[in-house]
C-alpha cells in the first residue's frame, strides 16, 4: 500500500512540474482541425505566443495542494483496501477428494468372496468389503489410499489360518473411522456377535 501511495505522489510531482514548463506550444491545422502540439507544426500552423499560456500555469501553492488531495485520496483508498481485507470471510478449505476402490479391485474382492476355502467369517467379511467399496464410489464415507491398503491386507489375510481375525478388526476400525454410518452398523454386528458368543457359553456349560 505504501509503494503505490509513493507512485502516485511521485506521478502528481511530474504532472505539477510539466504545468510551470515553460515549453513552446504550437497551433496546427491538419485537414481543416485545430490540434496543438510541442513541435513545429509539419503545414499550417503557428507558435502559440506565451502570454496567451499564462492563463493554464500553476503556481507552486496550488501545485502543493494538488499532491496533498491526491496523497490523501490514495491514503483513503489504501485504508478502503485494508478494511476489506479485514471484513472478507475466510475462505473455507477444500476437502480432500474421498479415494475409493476401482471397479477392477471389486471385481477382485469378488472372485476372493466366491472361493470355497473362506471360513464363513471370512466370506461375510470380504463381502461386506464389497458392500463399502461400492458405497465409497457412491461418496459415503471419507477415504484415502491408506485406508484401502489396509482394507486389502485384511481381505488377503481371510485366506491365512492366522490373523484373520485381527486384520478384520483393523479394516473395521478403519472403516468405523471414515464412514460414521458404517460405524454404527459394525457397532450393531459386533453386539449381536457378542451376544450369540454368550449364548454359545452358556450352551455349553448346561
Amino acid at each position: 500500500m505504501r509503494a503505490h501511495i509513493i507512485s502516485v505522489l511521485a506521478l502528481a510531482m511530474s504532472a505539477a512540474c510539466s504545468g510551470n514548463a515553460h515549453a513552446e506550444v504550437w497551433k496546427c491545422v491538419v485537414d481543416g482541425k485545430v490540434h496543438y502540439s510541442d513541435v513545429p507544426c509539419p503545414s499550417k500552423g503557428e507558435a502559440m505566443p506565451a502570454r496567451k499560456l499564462q492563463s493554464n500555469s500553476v503556481d507552486a501553492s496550488t501545485d502543493r495542494a494538488r499532491v496533498a488531495a491526491i496523497a490523501a485520496e490514495a491514503e483513503a483508498a489504501a485504508e478502503a483496501d485494508r478494511q476489506s481485507a479485514m471484513n472478507r470471510p475466510p475462505v473455507a478449505p477444500t476437502a480432500p477428494a474421498n479415494v475409493c476402490p476401482s471397479d477392477r479391485d471389486i471385481a477382485g474382492m469378488e472372485t476372493k468372496a466366491s472361493s470355497f476355502s473362506l471360513s464363513t467369517e471370512a466370506k461375510r467379511f470380504v463381502q461386506d468389503e464389497i458392500r463399502r467399496a461400492r458405497q465409497c464410489q457412491k461418496g459415503q464415507g471419507r477415504y484415502n489410499a491408506a485406508d484401502w491398503n489396509i482394507s486389502k491386507q485384511a481381505v488377503d489375510a481371510q485366506s491365512s489360518l492366522t490373523g484373520a481375525a485381527d486384520a478384520r478388526r483393523r479394516a473395521e476400525a478403519m472403516h468405523s473411522a471414515a464412514d460414521p454410518a458404517e460405524a454404527d452398523r459394525i457397532a450393531r454386528q459386533q453386539e449381536i456377535e457378542q451376544r450369540e458368543a454368550a449364548r454359545q457359553q452358556r450352551l455349553q456349560k448346561r
